[in-house]
């Protein structure tokens, strides 16, 4: 196993060798201990340490939280996560979309203690809204792993291009320029997304 810290004026990334591969728990107890770090892992159970959002993507990340948190306060049928939410996916990657969404009975069948680490679990609906150091082809690749692990419908935005791309199973990814909304469907079926902040930024 690799550690990772994303260089960003290099784009390439810093890599420590690793004696043995963490289980799930030892990476759990290794985020805890690094809580200042963004921190995940890829099914070849490499570590990724990123950067953190600058105060633009922040502001566009809260938008997408606070539209999908008010959505899903009405619809009453699952749970939203920001950020910080992390799952453990079927193929041993651990990732943390910016924003997500579980079906209640998924959320319900959970042990307690899931429900306080990284649930082991692919939400049924993400968002990855790209920030100016991140990468076109690695953002794809990690949309096409959530769909390969159970996600029903993602969403990857790219606000420099003003840009959208929408992924959902068995499907070719939907690339729309800018739209100035997305329409959920499937299991966030009746939420909107408005995209007019998302896009302008700050």
């Amino acid at each position: 196993m690799q550690l990772l810290v994303e260089d960003v004026e290099l784009d390439r990334p810093l890599v420590i060798q690793w004696e043995h591969q963490m289980t799930d728990d030892e990476y759990f107890q290794f985020c805890q201990i690094n809580q200042d770090l963004r921190i995940e892992r890829t099914a070849q159970g490499d570590i990724l340490i990123m950067p953190p959002a600058g105060f633009e993507s922040g502001y566009r990340n809260n938008e997408l939280s606070r539209q999908l948190g008010n959505w899903t306060l009405e619809n009453g049928q699952g749970q939203a996560f920001d950020s910080n939410t992390e799952y453990i996916l079927p193929n041993g990657a651990a990732y943390a979309p910016d924003a997500s969404w579980v079906l209640q009975s998924r959320v319900n069948a959970l042990t307690k203690e899931q429900k306080r680490k990284f649930p082991p679990l692919c939400p049924d609906f993400v968002v990855e809204l790209m920030s100016p150091s991140d990468r076109l082809r690695k953002a794809k690749a990690k949309m096409q792993d959530w769909i390969a692990n159970g996600v029903q419908l993602g969403w990857l935005l790219d606000p420099d291009h003003r840009t959208a791309y929408i992924y959902r199973p068995g499907c070719k990814p939907e690339q729309v320029v800018n739209p100035e909304r997305l329409l959920g469907e499937g299991p966030v079926a009746g939420f909107v997304l408005e995209l007019a902040k998302v896009w302008a930024g700050l």
